[in-house]
């Protein structure tokens, strides 16, 4: 499924990679930038919250080569 960037309130750099596929949702992991350190959890979402957060935007897919840039 790949890796989204969260919208956010000022210039952090949140995202969230889904990890694994389920019948009925996906578990992910969500990177948060809390003051310099990268507060990780990992949680479940479902299907159609999933697709409703990438239609109104909150969710937005990341190219690979941004991955590539943003784990150098």
């Amino acid at each position: 499924m790949g890796t989204y960037t969260l919208k956010s309130i000022g210039s952090n750099s949140d995202y969230m990679t889904v990890v694994r596929e389920m019948d009925d949702g996906y578990v992910v992991r969500i990177v948060r930038d809390k003051d310099g350190y990268d507060d990780v959890t990992t949680d479940y979402i479902s299907k159609a919250l999933f697709e409703s957060c990438v239609r109104t935007g909150y969710l937005t897919k990341v190219a690979e080569a941004e991955k590539m840039v943003a784990n150098a």
